[in-house]
């Protein structure tokens, strides 16, 4: 699978931001670029304010966009995304739309009768119901008073999560299920956050990296990098260790694991701050590049070691 992807403009390319717009200086490739989403594999490709995209007699202009002398042009910096003949650029800058299904790691902000509220970089915090976690005894036992009283125990202020997206409130708020014991409480690494429209829609957001590293891609762009749990470590049945599954304790983790998660979060960070949208294959060939240039893991912030690894990355595609 080749992979390939591009960077927004620099400053000195938003010169002409503010200039009138004149269509008859618009070259036709414009509208060849949007029909062949060159430099996205999705079909999609960057944009910046005020960029013509097409022509209002061909397209339909969608969020993002409006029309002006019948060419329908960028409003927002984001990726142009097109379905039949409606236009629409989703924004770089905009909070997480969620979908049932989706994955997604938060962080709990307050603990409420029964339910717990979750930041998930969404417009508003979600909710985690006590009926919707596992609870010591089995996952289909009824929820007990004492379970309501207890619930500290389980999720606290400040506690990081992984979990699902099931459904939507009347208010629009996500509904969360951490019923799976894949899902549930984060130890044992650090969170990372990035635009949510770079996290692609993956077959698993669980993934393993070579270097020992778990990484969990959450949709709403939260991203959380740890050591590496073995599969028998974190499935089980009925009769799952609830004092491991919801304790606030990291394990020991040694030297070389903490400097590769490390280095895969620096890694994560720079891709974002240069648009690079978040795969499996693309971090795993990030992370050996860092390796070969025997660079020290702080020295990956640098903005020239950043622009080195996005420009090598781009040779290899």
């Amino acid at each position: 699978m080749t992979i390939s992807f591009s960077s927004f403009p620099t400053t000195n390319d938003y010169s002409g931001y503010n200039q009138p717009h004149h269509p008859h200086n618009v070259s036709e490739d414009v509208y060849m670029d949007l029909d062949e989403g060159h430099n996205q594999p999705d079909g999609s490709r960057p944009t910046w304010p005020g960029e013509v995209l097409t022509s209002s007699q061909d397209y339909m202009r969608g969020h993002g966009t409006y029309v002006d002398d019948e060419e329908v042009i960028a409003s927002v910096a984001g990726t142009i995304e097109r379905v039949n003949k409606l236009v629409t650029v989703r924004a770089i800058r905009s909070r997480y739309n969620a979908e049932v299904g989706d994955l997604v790691v938060g962080r709990i902000t307050e603990v409420q009768p029964r339910r717990w509220k979750v930041d998930a970089n969404g417009r508003q915090d979600a909710v985690l119901m006590l009926s919707s976690v596992n609870l010591p005894g089995g996952v289909q036992r009824r929820k007990l008073e004492s379970d309501e009283l207890q619930m500290r125990n389980f999720f606290e202020e400040g506690d990081l999560l992984v979990a699902e997206v099931q459904g939507f409130f009347s208010d629009g708020a996500m509904s969360l299920h951490t019923r799976s014991l894949r899902y549930g409480k984060l130890r044992n690494g650090q969170l990372v956050t990035a635009p949510p429209i770079l996290v692609r829609r993956l077959k698993t957001h669980f993934i393993v990296l070579p270097c020992g590293v778990d990484l969990i891609l959450g949709l709403n762009g939260y991203i959380w990098v740890s050591k590496h749990v073995k599969a028998s470590e974190q499935e089980g049945e009925e009769g799952f260790d609830a004092e491991g599954v919801y304790s606030n304790v990291n394990d020991d983790i040694d030297e070389t694991t903490r400097t590769a998660i490390s280095r895969v979060s620096n890694i994560v960070r720079i891709l974002a701050s240069h648009f690079v949208p978040l795969t499996d294959t693309l971090l795993t060939e990030a992370y050996d590049w860092t390796v070969d240039q025997e660079s020290g893991v702080k020295n990956l912030l640098t903005e020239d070691f950043g622009d080195a690894l996005v420009t090598s990355l781009v040779s290899r595609s």
